[in-house]
């Protein structure tokens, strides 16, 4: 049963109130953990919390991508820009949904071309991965026509998680640089008050 969806509107300034989603009762997702590919390490479990005092980006997609993967990626980049130092309290976790072809080389060059603190989460395990994507209530799927062309389809939604393992904002495609930044500035402000 899905809880429903309130959805909080700013223009420009208009502090206090937030572009994306909340829902009344905000998704748990604290107690998932998913393979974190290192190009220079082990693979290590990632837990998705945030650290205290800080956020946790959450984005499910994949290199490959043609046009939502790096558009929501360079709005997130610009946005994080635009906050200035408060950018080093944001770490982003990317969950590839085509683990076949997103190797960990190839998810740690992509993501290092958009945010400086990131996590490549990658997995061949069918289970691992949906359950991780129904914790968040996400959806994809890749499949290969007749004619060996790979079709993907993928949540779009940017989730935004706090130092509880819950989902505070759920941002659709399309919000925007403006308004990640409005929504980020408000949850930060929010996450450093909590840790003072």
């Amino acid at each position: 049963m899905a809880s429903s969806l309130l959805g909080l509107t700013a223009c420009g300034g208009d502090s206090g109130s937030l572009v994306g989603l909340v829902r009344d009762e905000p998704l748990e997702v604290g107690t998932v953990s998913m393979t974190e590919g290192r190009v220079d390490a082990d693979p290590q479990p990632f837990t998705f919390v945030a650290a205290p005092g800080e956020l946790l980006v959450v984005f499910f997609g994949y290199t490959y991508c043609p046009d939502i993967c790096p558009t929501s990626l360079a709005d997130l980049r610009a946005a994080l820009r635009r906050i200035g130092t408060d950018a080093n309290l944001v770490n982003v976790a990317f969950v590839t949904i085509d683990p076949e072809r997103d190797t960990i080389d190839r998810l740690d060059a992509f993501l290092a071309s958009y945010v400086d603190r990131y996590h490549a989460l990658r997995t061949l395990d069918d289970a691992e991965l949906a359950s991780v994507k129904e914790a968040f209530l996400a959806s994809s799927s890749v499949t290969t026509n007749d004619d060996g062309r790979i079709e993907v389809s993928h949540t779009a939604t940017t989730f935004v998680v706090d130092e509880q393992g819950r989902v505070v904002d759920e941002m659709p495609f399309g919000t925007g640089a403006d308004g990640m930044e409005n929504d980020l500035r408000i949850l930060l402000s929010t996450a450093k008050r909590g840790n003072s």
